[in-house]
């Protein structure tokens, strides 16, 4: 009788080494051994190869019901586990249910159990009328962090926090121990030079980027992390596009505050003057896609360590939703999650920055983000078995040929990636095959820690 349920092996990649010649033992839906040489035996075992295995991936921002009626969970993590995610944090942001209550909380996780085919965090907000009043019954109720903004999308699904206001909410969040995600547009000065494109009559690609000079974002993440130094609580820009955004956060993290900050897949891969220019808006995302030099220099934050956390800020709007010729028309963000693992594996081989730094930046470091590394973000003995196998198959990346995702649309269409996803495993069951995934309600609402 063997003593392990399942048994893979390969090169496993852990966020401090690579093992060449490894494998991943697991048994009762944890890890319990990870070893260099012979595998052990086991009910079931897979040879793997050259394959990598990596820990499932934790996908820290998410919009799975943003519009109605349109992807909600069951395509969520549908596209999540033909992607190698894991577990997704869903943002508080959604059309009819914004997520500002412990009733909201409980009512969402309702909605989302029974469809979802991985597991699934949440982010909470508030109701800007009612201030932080509901924050203390969010974190009881299981949100992982909280979601603000510096800059009103729409006044009542994604409004404005004013500095006041957000001065309140982090001096609240700081009670719950958790962490203050913020999205970092200065609202006055977006809407200036917004007025002042439309003024110019620009209306083609161009658009999005000079409504949103890089001003408008550093000077949000400055209030951010200065907001989060005042009020000791944990601050956190959720999306930087621009270089000088890493060097701010390293500056308050050199200070001693908790200053962390997310760089999503977009902005590693996409850029202004080639694909926003190709693809309009397709490529419309708040903050914008920039140019091909600020790209390299997010990658070299990554390869120096400044880098927190990587994701996808996925949401699959209508197509009709994102090609209206006139740019600042259309709405903003992509979807990512079917591609986010082999596109950061792709940029880091391309650029000879250690694998390790996937296992950190996409299961590691956002399990302890979110207070989940009791049980995510690692292959050591005790955790979740969610595993995640990477093949050396070469595959030009197709959304509507893939069947994993609800518009069949993506700015990745094209991107020809040399490892792709064949295997992923939730709890030491295999949810993805290459082909199937699992069934819906396979996938549970996870809750942070409990801490002093």
């Amino acid at each position: 009788m063997s003593d392990f349920d399942l048994v893979l092996s390969g090169t496993v990649v852990l966020p401090s080494s690579i093992v060449k010649d490894g494998y991943v033992a697991v048994r009762d839906g944890k890890v319990v051994h990870v070893g260099e040489g012979r595998a052990p035996s086991a009910k079931t075992r897979h040879e793997l190869g050259n394959a990598l295995i990596l820990p499932g991936a934790i996908d820290a921002q998410t919009h799975s019901l943003s519009q109605k009626d349109q992807e909600d969970f069951i395509w969520s993590t549908r596209s999540a586990a033909a992607g190698g995610v894991t577990t997704i944090v869903d943002m508080p942001y959604d059309e009819g249910n914004l997520v500002c209550s412990a009733e909201a909380v409980r009512i969402k996780v309702d909605h989302a159990s029974p469809q979802a085919r991985v597991d699934f965090a949440l982010y909470g907000t508030i109701n800007p009328e009612e201030g932080a009043t509901r924050i203390a019954e969010q974190a009881e109720a299981g949100v992982a962090a909280f979601k603000f903004s510096t800059f009103g999308t729409d006044p009542i699904r994604f409004p404005r926090i004013p500095p006041a206001l957000l001065e309140e909410c982090f001096a609240a969040v700081a009670k719950t121990g958790l962490t203050a995600g913020v999205h970092n547009e200065d609202d006055e000065m977006v809407r200036a030079a917004m007025a002042k494109v439309k003024a110019a009559g620009i209306t083609n690609y161009r658009a999005h980027a000079l409504s949103r000079p890089p001003l408008t974002e550093l000077l949000a993440s400055l209030q951010i992390y200065e907001t989060g130094a005042q009020t000791g609580c944990a601050a956190h820009v959720v999306h930087c596009s621009l270089s000088r955004g890493y060097e701010i956060a390293r500056s308050y993290r050199d200070q001693g505050y908790p200053a962390t900050i997310e760089a999503c897949i977009h902005y590693l891969t996409l850029d202004e003057e080639n694909d926003v220019a190709r693809l309009g808006g397709k490529a419309k995302i708040n903050p914008p896609i920039r140019p091909r030099v600020e790209v390299e220099k997010l990658w070299e934050h990554v390869r120096q360590g400044n880098v927190t956390l990587v994701s996808t800020d996925h949401v699959s709007w209508s197509e009709n939703r994102k090609t209206n010729p006139d740019m600042l028309a259309n709405a903003s963000g992509v979807p990512g999650l079917e591609v986010m693992v082999p596109l950061f594996i792709m940029g880091a081989l391309k650029r000879g920055i250690p694998l390790t730094w996937a296992a950190r930046l996409m299961a590691e470091n956002p399990a302890r983000h979110f207070r989940l590394d009791h049980v995510k973000g690692a292959l050591t003995p005790g955790r979740d078995a969610d595993i995640t196998v990477l093949f050396a198959r070469p595959m030009r990346y197709d959304a509507a040929a893939s069947g994993h995702n609800v518009v069949g649309w993506s700015p990745y269409n094209g991107i020809e990636l040399p490892w792709t996803v064949g295997l992923t495993y939730l709890r030491g069951q295999q949810v993805f095959d290459g082909t199937t995934v699992a069934q819906p309600g396979t996938g549970r609402f996870v809750r942070p820690e409990a801490r002093p």
